[in-house]
């Protein structure tokens, strides 16, 4: 009777051990996931932004970019909530999956914030002094086994080093 207690005890230590490395382990799955993906956009974003020669914003959540000709999209889709690429007409690649907020930020030369895409007019001034641009995300991803793990991401600000802006 007494070893059955006791073993009952540490049979019931062992699963809860078990279950705790397997959620660990799905947890640490998805912030691995979303890591790798946040940094694979970023990449390609930066190399694509200190590249191009201009800059067009579609609204506040698609950018275009022209680097040496090439038409380069960058675009939030708040519905599906993925941020995504395409060039020139090709079909869009999806950098990042599972974003729940998305933000462009678009500074002039000076390092005044951008935050007018609300009309064609503003469109065409932000077109005109965008200089550096940034990027804020925060992003999530849930499994059945364990609660959602989240993952905020605030980009360094990209200069646009062959597009001409005076002050």
């Amino acid at each position: 009777m007494i070893g059955a207690s006791l073993s009952t005890f540490i049979l019931a230590g062992v699963l809860s051990t078990f279950l705790f490395l397997g959620r660990s382990g799905a947890n640490m799955r998805n912030y691995n996931d979303m890591e790798a993906q946040a940094r694979k956009a970023l990449e390609l974003f930066a190399e694509d932004t200190r590249q191009a020669s201009s800059v067009s914003w579609a609204s506040s959540s698609s950018l275009t970019l022209t680097v040496n000709s090439i038409i380069i999209t960058y675009t939030y889709d708040s519905t599906a909530g993925t941020f995504s690429r395409a060039v020139t007409t090709g079909t869009p690649t999806t950098l990042l999956t599972g974003i729940t907020q998305f933000n462009f930020l678009a500074y002039t030369i000076s390092g005044t914030s951008i935050s007018d895409f609300s009309t064609a007019a503003a469109r065409t001034i932000a077109n005109n002094t965008t200089k550096q641009v940034q990027i804020s995300l925060s992003a999530a991803r849930t499994s059945t086994t364990v609660t959602s793990a989240t993952n905020i991401v605030l980009s360094a600000r990209y200069v646009l080093r062959n597009k001409r802006v005076t002050a």
